[in-house]
């Protein structure tokens, strides 16, 4: 707009007024009202500024006002009293969109030539039956109609045929002919398609039949090239460089705890292992300074297996006391020749040797409270005493015995010395889950497909 670069900075509730009593600013909520003719509150703001024809002083005025159905704008309107000089412009009172919008209307009745529009600055029209394309910044925005916007392409071809015409210039009568062409649109004596594509996602054609579906009207929101963003004057965001994924499994971390024993402040060490043939797994010890505690724990790193595992280990040596062995919460342990069964989440995860856990179990029975003291029956001092002898031949390798290891979740596992053959002194089995063990681990209830669908409703 020519006036533009004269209009003094701040806001239009600063500028002078024609009253001569300065109105209170209207609240913040009323400052864009929907523009309508019958509003006799929605004045627009008058400003003197100069005029770029004769640069003696014009006058503009600014109208903030919404657009149904659309978004806030401002209407800027430049007269001049002296050379009679005129324009107008509107400009979006928002921020540039995520994305642009291209509205494809097709016009087939006079009707439709009366649809409001928003052309931003940065807008392409074309009419593609003519070939016709306005291209983006070569004309200021504007509030018009569909009809506006051809009578405005009219003028300015008709603007140099004069010249064109005195020059005797060959293109003069070719553009006669195309603005025979756009005046027939406006009488719209067949269909044509009128195509806004706005980078900035801020021009509007209005859908008379809103909220309703415009079948004439169709709206398009797209993600802007790098050539448009830079159009806009948007900074194009560098790639994010992707970080460093870090290896954990050569590292121990460290976070501070409490001792379960003293409560005193203590650490926690922490480490991924991969056990070999098996998976990854999480160590986790905690050592009090204070009193001398210890504890240790393991955790799986991955899910839960689709089938259960159950790993039978004839003991026939002492070399087995020496195999790795990885017991999880959700494994039982078995020993037949002694009667004996260790429930899940007994003595917790465990990633020791066997004949650790061995000299785990035995310490838990015999040195159990509730089996000691004058409160002990002789019977049963006795069943521990020979329980814990048992126990020391089979660690010593005197006594063979059978070591099973049940696990519903399939994270447990033992070293196959034989690796990657067949162990023939170990077997493994996989088996379905009962739909007990699945109720125990707390499957039965989590849905791992189609949760989408049940969530939806609640957002």
């Amino acid at each position: 707009m020519a006036a533009s670069g004269a209009v003094e900075p701040g806001p239009p509730g600063a500028a002078v007024a024609p009253s001569p009593v300065p109105a209170p600013p209207p609240a913040p909520s009323h400052l864009f009202r929907p523009i309508s003719a019958e509003d006799e509150e929605q004045q627009p703001t008058e400003i003197e500024s100069l005029c770029m024809n004769c640069y003696r002083n014009g006058m503009t005025r600014l109208l903030l006002t919404k657009i149904p159905f659309f978004r806030e704008i401002i209407v800027s309107s430049f007269s001049c009293e002296h050379c009679g000089w005129n324009n107008t412009e509107i400009q979006s009172a928002g921020r540039i969109q995520d994305q642009g919008v291209r509205y494809t209307l097709t016009v087939r009745a006079l009707e439709d030539m009366n649809r409001e529009v928003v052309k931003t600055d940065s807008a392409t029209t074309r009419i593609p039956e003519l070939d016709f394309e306005i291209p983006a910044f070569s004309q200021k925005g504007a509030l018009t109609t569909v009809e506006g916007l051809v009578t405005r392409a009219i003028s300015g071809l008709e603007q140099d045929q004069p010249a064109r015409r005195a020059n005797k210039d060959a293109t003069a009568e070719r553009i006669d002919e195309f603005i025979v062409k756009l005046k027939d649109l406006k009488q719209v004596t067949s269909p044509f398609t009128l195509i806004i594509d706005d980078p900035s996602g801020n021009s509007f054609v209005e859908n008379p039949h809103a909220p309703q579906k415009d079948d004439a009207l169709v709206i398009t929101h797209y993600n802007r090239t790098r050539q448009q963003e830079e159009m806009l004057g948007l900074q194009a965001e560098a790639p994010a460089e992707k970080p460093e994924e870090e290896d954990l499994r050569n590292e121990v971390l460290q976070f501070n705890t409490n001792c379960p024993e003293c409560n005193a402040p203590a650490q926690t060490n922490m480490k991924l292992v991969q056990i070999p043939h098996f998976k990854e797994v999480i160590i986790m010890a905690t050592n009090c300074e204070n009193c001398g505690h210890r504890t240790n724990e393991v955790k799986s790193g991955g899910a839960v297996e689709a089938l259960g595992t159950r790993i039978t280990l004839h003991i026939t040596d002492p070399s087995d006391m020496t195999r790795d062995l990885l017991k999880s919460e959700t494994c039982s342990v078995a020993i037949p020749e002694l009667e004996f069964e260790l429930g899940m989440a007994v003595l917790g995860g465990k990633f020791t040797t066997l004949e650790g856990l061995l000299k785990d179990i035995r310490e838990l029975v015999t040195k159990n409270p509730f089996t000691l003291g004058d409160s002990s029956s002789p019977g049963q001092t006795e069943k521990l005493q020979e329980f814990s002898q048992k126990m020391d031949q089979i660690i010593e390798g005197n006594m063979k015995a059978h070591f099973i290891m049940d696990d519903p979740a399939g994270n447990s596992y033992l070293q196959n010395v034989y690796a990657p053959e067949d162990d023939p002194e170990m077997k493994v089995e996989r088996y379905k889950r009962t739909f007990d063990q699945n109720e125990e681990l707390g499957l039965n209830d989590m849905k791992t497909e189609g949760y989408e669908a049940g969530l939806a409703p609640q957002r």
